[in-house]
């Protein structure tokens, strides 16, 4: 990224290091595959509150699941903190929780949700992907290169539940791809 800025030498050598995540506590030996007859439960983690977190989808999202029939098929968790004054009314909330804890919770969703803007590599997603959910995420600042070929991208808020419903038909091919992230 910084060798296209011409920030560096053209003919420099460099390496990139990727972020990693405790495959000692995050990993599938726990994780739940859906099994299609109950509702595909997806999961996301935070600790900062911020908005830019993904909140305008999470949001959207709860809306979406006041729509009994969307209730029935998707279930959501947070786990973290909210922004100021914000509140879900069909998602579940969960104050934030961090190692043995957060693996254990993790392991208990299908998939794993970010909707993080202009986020610079982040552990939340890798730990999610260890913890063997496949992926639904925002195009947007590293997410696309760590979680590519892992789950499914999408825009914004206005294409996410289309990702989404796309994503719960193909889940068994997300489930087996999803058994070679390598990111610890």
């Amino acid at each position: 990224w910084l060798k296209d800025l011409n920030l560096i030498q053209k003919k420099a050598k460099y390496t990139v290091i990727l972020n990693g995540g405790n495959n000692k506590l995050f990993n599938m030996r726990n994780n739940i595959e859906w099994d299609k007859k109950g509702p595909l439960k997806l999961v996301t983690h935070h600790w900062g509150g911020n908005y830019m977190k993904g909140f305008d989808v999470y949001s959207k999202l709860d809306i979406l699941l006041s729509s009994k029939k969307l209730k029935k098929k998707i279930k959501f968790t947070y786990i973290g903190n909210l922004p100021k004054n914000f509140k879900f009314k069909n998602s579940t909330h969960i104050k934030p929780l961090s190692g043995k804890e957060l693996a254990k919770e993790l392991s208990n969703h299908h998939v794993y949700l970010t909707a993080s803007i202009n986020e610079p590599a982040g552990m939340h997603h890798i730990e999610g992907a260890l913890s063997g959910l496949p992926l639904i995420y925002r195009k947007s600042g590293a997410l696309p290169e760590y979680c590519g070929e892992f789950g499914i991208q999408f825009e914004n808020k206005k294409d996410f539940l289309e990702k989404l419903l796309k994503l719960s038909v193909n889940y068994k091919q997300y489930q087996m791809k999803i058994k070679k992230y390598n990111r610890d």
